[in-house]
């Protein structure tokens, strides 16, 4: 029985340890018949060592090189489309069109390409210089390799090997140490081979890009707290990502975490008079997307307890009850989900359809929604606001407007919060009252839209309060910002201009690069006169 090779120093090697695990086919529960290795500490040992190196040897380079390597990964990505999309929808069972080949995919090599453009323009380091004190500062590499942990909901765009904290990463400067989601490792290897061969193409240090699939909780936690390890990026359970986040903080190891989201979307009274259709359909597009595989997902609506909720509710559940089921990622997925639904049960929601496995091959659960009151939710809070990661929804009912702003005093950081209101702006006073409670409490406000669909902007920001993340300043989506989190900032005082980066001497070294001096904003060389 062959089991497929890791990917450290710039090489294809047996991995050491006699543990191994496959795949399975989320549409028919059947294991798919490729092995992979659960690589033992000694493999990590070799990738730390490998990536510390690179890390030297990559910092002697240009940015344009980093620049070439994302572009030329973007080109392979793309002229290996069919494979890729075909063994992401085996192992995933998410739609091969549209949502893999027509939108991920170009998502995936649109981020690199941006990522490419970030590494060759420098701007992302915010060169800054005061001529006064002759101190100078810019972001740049942290000198040891980034860990990233992938989830399993986005198989290329958030791929631990290819996906935008890949691109960020690569792009700040710094090698890739890339753990595989055992949920789709054949897609992964697929990637690392495009990887590896753009960083021969563009002669970057063969441990630029490395990749282990598997390893033990422990060996985990011993990884992100090596002292050689620049810093982790994990997306996944939250169970999971505090511990990483645990072992890292001990160690004094940066870590930046994603780990999940409840989204909560209040649609006030007005708005529910004048367009209730409408947004129950939006509504239903958002929660059951990719069978609510979302981090972005919906999970939680609240409303004031009026006839048209009712009515609301009741037209959300026969939508939900005539739309199909959707396949899950994995059997964890589904267990976790009914775990999820039964908890809610258990403090107080109700409920409405679904709140079950489906009796279809394959992972699946039913379209579920719950419902609760606003007094029950205040009186279990924390229970109550449990992920229900999937096609699952909670409906809270206040009992008037106060009730509305005690439960948004109490909910917890999310990735996204949105609001619905009349757009004759009859809404505008009760949405002024719940907009400064929610907005600390949310990353990304969102207005009469759905929170589904994360634009790859400059302006967005993927992140938010814990426990939606690990860290409120920072985002996961968004390029050059994304960049930051993988930056050290390194100040030079009174260092002699020859001596100093080329962005921070005295003349532009690009003519076109801004710069903060003194204060300014500028792309003039020191002492140029206006």
């Amino acid at each position: 029985m062959s089991v497929h090779h890791v990917l450290i120093d710039g090489e294809w090697r047996a991995a050491e340890g006699t543990e191994r695990f496959r795949a399975v086919e989320p549409a028919t529960a059947s294991p798919i018949d490729e092995w992979y290795p659960v690589s033992a500490r000694s493999d990590l040992e070799r990738a730390i060592e490998a990536g510390a190196e690179a890390a030297r040897d990559l910092a002697e380079l240009p940015d344009e090189a980093r620049a070439r390597f994302l572009e030329r990964y973007a080109d392979l990505i793309e002229g290996a489309k069919d494979a890729l999309v075909a063994s992401a929808h085996r192992e995933t069972a998410l739609p091969a069109s549209p949502r893999l080949a027509d939108v991920e995919l170009p998502r995936t090599t649109g981020q690199l390409r941006l990522a490419a453009n970030a590494a060759r323009s420098g701007a992302w380091a915010q060169p800054t210089i005061d001529t006064r004190n002759n101190v100078r500062s810019i972001f740049g590499p942290l000198g040891g390799p980034v860990v990233i942990f992938g989830p399993n909901n986005f198989p290329l765009a958030f791929n631990s090997i290819s996906g935008g904290d890949f691109a960020a990463a690569i792009a700040a400067g710094n090698p890739v140490i890339a753990k595989g989601h055992p949920a789709h490792p054949t897609t992964t290897r697929l990637l690392a081979e495009l990887a590896a061969q753009a960083v021969i193409d563009t002669g970057l240090p063969p441990a630029s890009v490395q990749l282990v699939y598997h390893m033990a909780p422990d060996d985990g936690l011993w990884l992100v707290s090596d002292p050689r390890v620049g810093a982790t990026a994990y997306t996944g359970s939250r169970r999971s990502g505090l511990a990483l986040k645990a072992a890292a903080d001990e160690a004094g190891r940066p870590i930046y975490l994603e780990l999940g989201s409840i989204n909560p979307v209040f649609v006030l009274p007005n708005a529910l008079r004048e367009r209730a259709d409408e947004i129950a359909k939006e509504y239903v597009t958002s929660a059951l997307m990719g069978a609510g595989q979302f981090c972005t997902n919906p999970g939680i609506v609240v409303l004031l307890a009026t006839p048209e909720a009712d009515a609301f509710l009741d037209a959300v559940r026969e939508r939900f009850e005539k739309m199909p089921t959707g396949t899950l990622l994995d059997e964890g997925t589904c267990v976790r989900l009914g775990e999820s639904v039964a908890a809610l049960e258990r403090s107080g929601a109700e409920v409405v359809t679904g709140g079950m496995r489906d009796d279809g091959a394959g992972f699946r659960f039913r379209n579920t929604l719950l419902r609760t009151t606003g007094a029950r939710f205040l009186a279990s809070p924390e229970e109550l606001q449990r992920e229900a990661f999937g096609p699952a929804g909670l409906f809270v009912f206040a009992g008037d407007d106060s009730e509305m702003e005690a439960i948004a005093s109490v909910l917890e950081g999310s990735l996204t919060g949105t609001f619905y209101t009349a757009r004759d702006d009859s809404d505008d006073v009760l949405y002024e009252r719940l907009e400064k409670l929610v907005r600390p409490r949310v990353g990304r406000l969102l207005n009469d839209k759905m929170p589904t669909g994360v634009a790859v902007s400059p302006a967005m920001n993927h992140g938010g309060p814990f426990p939606a993340t690990g860290h409120p300043g920072f985002t996961a989506v968004g390029i050059p910002r994304s960049l930051l989190r993988f930056a050290q900032l390194r100040s030079y005082d009174n260092v002699r201009d020859s001596r100093l980066p080329a962005a921070l001497r005295d003349r532009n070294p690009t003519g076109e690069l801004p710069r903060s001096i003194d204060g300014e904003w500028t792309t003039k060389d020191i002492g140029e006169s206006s």
